[in-house]
């Protein structure tokens, strides 16, 4: 992400700013309504499992293209599809992945479940995908030829400059910073196939928006927030995968890390679930828990013993020695098979602190549950598997339509290896004497991962050549801005107008074996904003905030700067 004085600023929804009694008064409302209506965290700084601050949110909602926002909309279920097609192509997986998991721990222990999977046969054919396809407006992507400038390699890397180039030339703004008629297109950030958040949040940040636009009185601007179910599209997705296990007793399982700080996005999952199927149970248990209460049965079900836990200590007393006992046992009342396991834990490191973590993944893999994501899913998400896709004909080994291939083709920004190559040792050269133009990233999820623009250079001269393999190399998105009042817990107030570049998430739902799909959708957005001076943008990592887009037409008159 990249921002300069020429950066086109996008119109906003009402004019700005606020008178500042109008602006204290709603913005105050706008607190407590976030919190009464579960968009909310727990404190990462002065947690208590009893209490919740508001989760950071933009007070009105920020300007998106309509144009793009369709296509993304439109596009997700090929994405679905693409990503289905990729994590069941073990040829794929095993040659891209394998110089990266001579280095890198943590994907070479995801790997190895994944071989012993593969050694033993897949217990459960059926995955349950459900996917957020990150992605940012490129403002300097006027010619459409350049949505497709991925490479393997820098050797178009003077012809992209030279595009850039013209582009930034003939980009069509008001005056210095001011109002873009040319709006740019979208470009790819990364696809995530584990843990994807905010199917809650997403909806809940349009809640509070529609009301402080009512508040405001611009009703009349509602009609430009698109309808977003994604609450209700994640949870069906579950449930679906629930009724394709088939057993009526069987319960769905979340997996969860040991202190959730997002908890109203994980609880508003499992609450949907409990109150439009009220047959289905939910339970939710650590990697650690089962390591301890798991077990596969006769037919290699996944149980849970649910347990009464009963210690006893005792200290006896003979003579002059001392005995001292502590014993725990767990008498299990009910042992609990699980149909659909969903990880909202799992895709970092630390959320395995023992072997018994990793014994607790294998497990799952090997029963008869259906994950999300199932192993090879988690794989298929990786940062090297997508550098790999974005490669020149890649995509045909996974998509058939010619025009689906175009269009996938088109969101793809420079994404390039850095292994120990020609082509990696030339893309290497190139992030040192050009680290402006680039991000840095590991295989890891969960934001704060990333190395961006001068920071670079050092980064990689710490790293060996067969280190680097373990990162990929992308091209920085130029974002267009927008302007507008971030809330944030213990904030300014009244709150002030700052410049914001935005992240659309389009969720998608996929279901179905190697061979076929049975369920194939696209499930709801969110968007996350941040201050276009910061490089990381997750809500729960305490980089961004809420927001919902405002769509705009490039020929829409009705807006403001």
């Amino acid at each position: 992400m990249s921002v300069d004085d020429n950066t086109p600023v996008l119109r906003g929804c009402i004019k700005l700013p606020l008178p500042e009694d109008e602006l204290l008064e709603v913005t105050a409302k706008a607190k407590d309504y976030a919190i009464m209506h579960g968009a909310a965290m727990r404190s990462k700084t002065n947690f208590s499992p009893d209490s919740l601050n508001f989760a950071p949110f933009v007070l009105v909602p920020s300007s998106f293209p309509r144009k793009e926002f369709e296509k993304a909309i439109a596009l997700q279920p090929i994405i679905n599809r693409l990503m289905h097609n990729v994590a069941h192509d073990e040829e794929f997986i095993t040659t891209t992945l394998a110089e990266t998991i001579k280095v890198d721990e943590f994907t070479a222990n995801l790997f190895n479940i994944y071989r012993k999977a593969l050694a033993h046969g897949f217990t459960q054919p059926i995955s349950l995908g459900m996917l957020r396809s990150d992605l940012m407006l490129e403002s300097r992507c006027r010619d459409m030829s350049m949505c497709s400038s991925s490479s393997s390699g820098g050797k178009d890397n003077d012809a992209k400059e030279k595009q850039e180039a013209k582009a930034k030339k003939t980009t069509k703004v008001g005056v210095a910073r001011g109002i873009s008629t040319s709006l740019g297109c979208w470009k790819q950030v990364e696809i995530n196939t584990i843990a994807s958040g905010f199917g809650h949040l997403g909806p809940a940040s349009k809640t509070i928006q529609r009301f402080v636009l009512q508040e405001l009185g611009h009703s009349d601007k509602l009609q430009h927030m698109p309808k977003n179910e994604a609450l209700s599209g994640l949870c069906d997705g579950m449930v679906k995968a629930w009724d394709i296990y088939a057993k009526p007793q069987s319960v769905i399982l979340f997996i969860i890390e040991d202190v959730s700080y997002n908890i109203c996005d994980q609880r508003f999952h499992e609450f949907y679930i409990r109150e439009t199927y009220p047959h289905i149970k939910v339970l939710r248990r650590t990697l650690t828990d089962v390591h301890r209460e798991g077990k596969l049965g006769q037919h290699k079900e996944l149980l849970l013993c649910v347990s009464l836990s009963l210690s006893l200590s005792l200290s006896l007393s003979l003579l002059t020695a001392s005995l001292s006992l502590s014993l725990s046992h767990f008498f299990c009342s009910n042992n609990t098979e699980v149909a659909v396991i969903y990880f909202r834990a799992g895709y970092e490191p630390g959320h395995y602190p023992s072997q018994g973590e990793w014994d607790a993944r294998y497990l799952m893999e090997t029963s008869l549950a259906i994950k999300c994501p199932s192993i090879h899913y988690h794989l298929a998400g990786t940062k090297k598997v997508q550098q790999a896709l974005a490669q020149p004909a890649v995509l045909e080994r996974f998509i058939n339509d010619p025009e689906e291939i175009k269009a996938v083709g088109k969101i793809f920004t420079g994404l390039y290896s850095l292994d120990d190559n020609e082509a990696g040792n030339a893309n290497y050269e190139m992030a040192l004497q050009t680290p402006q133009n680039f991000v840095l990233k590991p295989q890891r999820e969960g934001g704060g991962n990333n190395v961006y623009g001068l920071d670079i250079p050092d980064a990689l001269k710490r790293m060996s050549r067969v280190e680097r393999s373990a990162w990929i190399l992308m091209d920085l998105i130029h974002p267009p801005l927008s302007q507008g009042y971030m809330v944030r817990p213990g904030g300014k107030m009244p709150p002030e107008i700052v410049d914001m570049v935005s992240e659309l998430g389009i969720f998608g739902v996929v279901i179905g074996d190697a061979d076929h799909i049975v369920h194939n959708y696209q499930a709801g957005h969110m968007l996350r904003t941040k201050l276009s001076t910061a490089n990381e943008g997750g809500v729960a990592a305490g980089l961004g905030a809420l927001d919902s887009p405002y769509l705009i037409d490039s020929d829409d008159e009705d807006g403001y700067f």
